[in-house]
């Protein structure tokens, strides 16, 4: 009777590292790109080298009415502009970006008359997070909302 409550024990140990090891993960994931459907590709592409001071990259698929823009290390943006089906957009789904020199970046946009936003939405206002990290957000010429934290506290 023992010995069968000690077999019956060491394969609910044996069944349970199965288990176990089934439902950990062999892989790792790390961002790669976003893609944005866009509808006039030449104005996209000018916002985020002009504004955003981002630099254009080759487009690897070579294809046509797609470009693509370099984050930094190692991300990238796709802009593609083949898809004509209407995107629904909403503040919370967003790019995020930190910028150094936050202030000379709220000078720039101020230059180009682009308007940016708190959270709530009230024109040309930073918000000062309880961190002490300015925030705010604007949106690309596709409606695209961007929110562009600052590094310095």
């Amino acid at each position: 009777m023992k010995t069968k409550f000690l077999i019956s024990l060491l394969f609910t140990f044996i069944g349970a590292g199965t288990l176990c090891a089934q439902t950990s993960t062999p892989f790792t994931l790390k961002l790669d790109h976003v893609a944005l459907s866009v509808k006039d590709l030449e104005k996209s592409v000018g916002f985020y080298k002009n504004v955003l001071n981002f630099s254009e990259i080759t487009n690897l698929t070579k294809k046509e009415g797609i470009r693509w823009i370099s984050l930094g290390e190692g991300k990238e943006l796709h802009l593609v502009a083949t898809i004509k089906e209407p995107v629904t957009i909403n503040k919370a789904v967003h790019l995020a970006f930190k910028a150094t020199h936050f202030e000379a970046l709220i000078d720039l946009l101020k230059t180009l008359k682009i308007t940016y936003s708190d959270w709530p939405g009230r024109l040309n206002t930073i918000t000062v997070r309880a961190d002490g990290i300015k925030q705010i957000y604007i949106q690309d010429p596709d409606g695209y909302w961007i929110e562009i934290n600052s590094v310095e506290k």
